[in-house]
């Protein structure tokens, strides 16, 4: 039977993902921090001892390496080309069996790895709640800062005076993201015994392009399922929500320059379906502000999520 909640992926979808990841790129690298250093500055790759590459093979065509570079007192990655996961285990005597995988926005060229990655894991495992980084595979850049820096202008001088596209045909063009996010749901679950992870409390949180990944991965992910997701600032289009819907917690702020004036069709969307939606829109925070201190309420996302997710009961073990 044929699945309508997505466009299929196909040729034409790369150009929508590739121009959305142009106006997501802007702010997730951008003013989310603009008080701190705006300039890139090219960093050796990490070591990331605790990376799992998750199988899922290298990037079709890919030619430029994976590089990294400092920005805003963070880190990011590029030209990402094979997938891993990294997990944030908490300490055992306060663990929930709750587990989330986390996935960074950058608008698809680039992964905000500290401030929506790490930053976040950290702070969820000390909350009790296992936590999985993904580094997902990228649309590949220029492998030289300057030629980076060239190529987006140029994307974003081509882009500018084009629609807004629709996020559902987007994203049917991410399928070495939605198989990146899949194989990381397998791992998790083949090796729940030794996380202390219930195989069923297992969910997704992303921002901005991350946001796109998770939704991506509740629509079309297949046997992923994730069992509750996080949208932090992320497209709001509708689409049509599954009969069996995860609980979803969403996060923007009013003054997004890319979500906020599109309406909230994706909130309608699951109160349609009578499916648990909790929505949180913010008066100011831009794009990007992640875990970023900033002095706005949009800072405070993470402690509403800790909250609503202990409403579902995951900052509780099992009895």
């Amino acid at each position: 039977m044929k699945d309508h909640r997505l466009a299929r992926p196909g040729r034409r979808a790369r150009p929508l993902v590739a121009a959305l990841g142009a106006w997501v790129l802007a702010l997730a690298l951008g003013p989310a921090a603009e008080a701190q250093d705006s300039k890139m500055t090219p960093i050796p790759v990490p070591a990331q001892q605790n990376a799992i590459v998750l199988g899922t093979g290298t990037l079709p065509g890919a030619t430029s390496p994976e590089s990294w570079h400092r920005q805003y007192n963070s880190v990011f990655a590029r030209n990402v080309t094979v997938a891993t996961l990294t997990p944030f285990l908490p300490d055992p005597a306060k663990a929930t069996g709750a587990a989330v995988i986390v996935a960074p926005g950058g608008g698809f060229r680039t992964l905000s790895m500290e401030n929506e990655g790490w930053d976040v894991a950290r702070a969820l495992a000390d909350k009790g709640v296992a936590a999985f980084v993904l580094k997902y595979r990228l649309n590949q850049t220029p492998p030289d800062m300057p030629g980076f820096e060239r190529s987006m202008s140029e994307m974003f001088s081509a882009t500018a005076q084009r629609p807004r596209p629709d996020p559902r045909a987007a994203i049917a063009g991410l399928a070495p993201q939605i198989a990146d996010s899949r194989a990381a749901f397998a791992l998790v679950r083949q090796r729940a015994a030794e996380w202390r992870i219930d195989p069923d409390r297992i969910g997704m949180v992303g921002f901005s392009a991350g946001a796109m990944l998770t939704l991506a991965t509740t629509l079309a992910g297949e046997d992923a399922k994730p069992a509750f997701i996080g949208l932090i600032y992320g497209p709001l289009s509708p689409v049509v929500a599954p009969a069996d819907a995860p609980p979803m917690f969403v996060a923007l702020a009013a003054d997004d320059p890319f979500f906020a004036n599109s309406g909230v069709g994706l909130i309608d969307s699951w109160r349609s379906a009578k499916r648990p939606v909790e929505f949180h829109l913010y008066e100011q925070g831009g794009h990007g502000f992640g875990m970023y201190q900033k002095p706005t309420t949009s800072t405070g996302w993470f402690d509403a999520y800790v909250r609503w997710l202990g409403m579902h009961g995951l900052l509780k073990a099992k009895s």
